[in-house]
């Protein structure tokens, strides 16, 4: 008998009540009445990002420098944004180290945790993780309830996966608190999210 066998046989030989497994068709996913407010509730209390939306007239230069008036370099391959690097064009990866605000394009916002689809539309998806804040464009259509019917968007659209094989669901700054239980943001990727509605 193997290790694994032994291992399984004795785990059988001790357990003394068995349940049935849950009926998963009762598990219905979380919908709400106004998928919109939901997601911008959860965007600034669960998420802990910032959340602007366009007016008629703005541009998207104006918004984020608003909501950045001292930032340094910018990088962006979007357009109507004004950077000062563009992620296709960067001979090398590191060069994004010194980004203080990336602007990219949010394709689906999911209500329940606040989570954002970035699917990769750029050469260089460090973009994503380097830049001490990003900026993330998301059109109020593209809203759903919850990761299912984000899931379901996603597999049905190759559009998402054309040129690049990659694409991330980002939600708020990056913070941990297991470093001496203090709390600390850009742990791993941007120190401040804003969400730009349009």
């Amino acid at each position: 008998m193997s290790t694994r066998e032994d291992i399984l046989a004795t785990l059988r030989r001790n357990t003394r009540e068995t349940y049935d497994m849950p009926d998963l068709d009762a598990l219905r996913p979380i919908t709400y009445a106004d998928t919109l407010a939901e997601f911008k509730t959860k965007v600034t209390t669960v998420a802990g990002a910032k959340l602007i939306e366009m007016k008629a007239g703005d541009t998207l230069d104006d918004v984020v420098r608003q909501a950045y008036p001292d930032a340094g370099i910018k990088a962006s391959n979007l357009p109507g944004v004004t950077a000062d690097m563009n992620p296709d064009t960067v001979s090398e990866v590191q060069e994004l180290e010194k980004v203080d605000v990336g602007i990219v394009e949010g394709r689906i916002g999911v209500a329940e945790n606040a989570c954002i689809w970035i699917p990769q539309q750029m050469k260089e998806r460090a973009l994503l993780f380097a830049s001490q804040r990003l900026v993330v464009v998301l059109s109020r259509d593209a809203i759903v309830n919850n990761m299912h019917e984000a899931y379901n968007l996603i597999d049905k659209s190759p559009d998402y996966f054309r040129q690049y094989k990659f694409g991330a669901f980002v939600s708020g700054p990056s913070k941990t608190a297991d470093i001496e239980s203090a709390l600390v943001y850009g742990a791993q990727a941007a120190r401040a999210l804003t969400v730009v509605l349009r």
